[in-house]
């Protein structure tokens, strides 16, 4: 029986898939990929290129970066038509994820709407936060310490509660609004416990305490900051 598989392919290092993501990736008959926004390959497609087969069919497909939702959701149903008839005709489909399919992802709107239609199947990757934990040498959270993650664009109301309750803070997409969560920290005297990550394991990482950083400064799409209590002072190295 063929299947639909969102496959996580980790933040940005290809050598970070998973060995089930490989193997998945190998028996694809069909591959879904965000399409790039000037056309070419999409940094998720990118990531996998060397386990793509050569003979793989690639449907790369425009996802709106919007808030309109009316939008998204009329582009998502179309493409999950489109992989429902592409598995209901034999064909294993994957479909391509930054990090791990169930953080953030369009994957889980689009398997939501097929669920009851098509056989689904999930492969785990490396979420940008483990990854920068990792590169830091440095824990996530220990014993009983409570950990929230968070994206930037959430109400500034539950950004300030998750800094202000819990121990350590993972606040993803951190470049849309940089100024706002800049000032949060700061009128907390919190800046030297949060370290910046921009592109995590990519060759153009950059690891920087936020209080190295200015208020104003523009930060790269793909930047996430984690906040620690615990430590005296985060370090970038």
């Amino acid at each position: 029986m063929a299947s639909f598989y969102g496959i996580g392919v980790g933040p940005g290092d290809n050598e970070l898939l998973t060995i089930k993501a490989v193997n998945t990736i190998k028996k694809l008959d069909i591959l879904y990929a965000p399409q790039a926004h000037k056309g070419g390959r999409s940094v998720a497609e990118n990531i996998a290129a060397p386990y793509l087969p050569a003979n793989l069919k690639i449907k790369r497909r425009h996802f709106p970066m919007t808030n309109d939702w009316e939008k998204k959701i009329k582009s998502w149903q179309e493409i999950a038509e489109e992989i429902a008839k592409d598995v209901k005709n034999d064909n294993n489909v994957g479909f391509l994820t930054l990090g791990d399919p169930s953080v953030y992802s369009t994957f889980s709107y689009i398997a939501e709407m097929l669920a009851e239609r098509i056989d689904i199947q999930t492969i785990a990757g490396i979420s940008s936060f483990s990854q920068i934990a990792a590169s830091l040498s440095i824990p996530l959270m220990l014993d009983e310490e409570s950990l929230e993650i968070l994206p930037a664009t959430a109400d500034i109301t539950q950004l300030e509660k998750a800094i202000d309750l819990n121990d350590n803070v993972v606040i993803m997409k951190i470049a849309t609004r940089f100024a706002q969560v800049y000032k949060i920290l700061e009128q907390r005297d919190l800046l030297s416990k949060t370290i910046v990550v921009e592109n995590a394991s990519m060759e153009t990482q950059k690891k920087q305490r936020l209080i190295d950083y200015s208020v104003n400064d523009k930060l790269p799409y793909f930047s996430t900051a984690l906040l620690k209590k615990g430590n005296k002072n985060v370090k970038s190295n």
